[in-house]
């Protein structure tokens, strides 16, 4: 695949299909935030909510990164073999 070029239409699907895969995690990780929170468990409730924070900023680059293929379309797409 790397060889003769990259499907940009198909690591689209594979961005967009971790991008859900973590938006489900980021719900559970709020989830456990709250039950955390709800039992005084301070510390590990800030530590899950600082990895919910994380989980958010992942998936905002996934989405640039999503954004930038679509907006530089297939043609200006170059690939290096390294």
């Amino acid at each position: 695949m790397c060889e003769k070029g990259v499907n940009t239409e198909q690591l689209g699907v594979m961005i967009a299909q971790i991008d859900d895969s973590l938006a489900l995690a980021q719900q559970w990780l709020e989830q456990i935030h709250h039950l955390a929170d709800r039992a005084g468990l301070h510390d590990p409730s800030v530590l899950v909510a600082q990895s919910s924070v994380l989980v958010g900023e992942t998936r905002l680059k996934l989405q640039g990164a999503l954004d930038t293929m679509d907006s530089m379309g297939a043609a200006e797409v170059t690939i290096e073999r390294i």
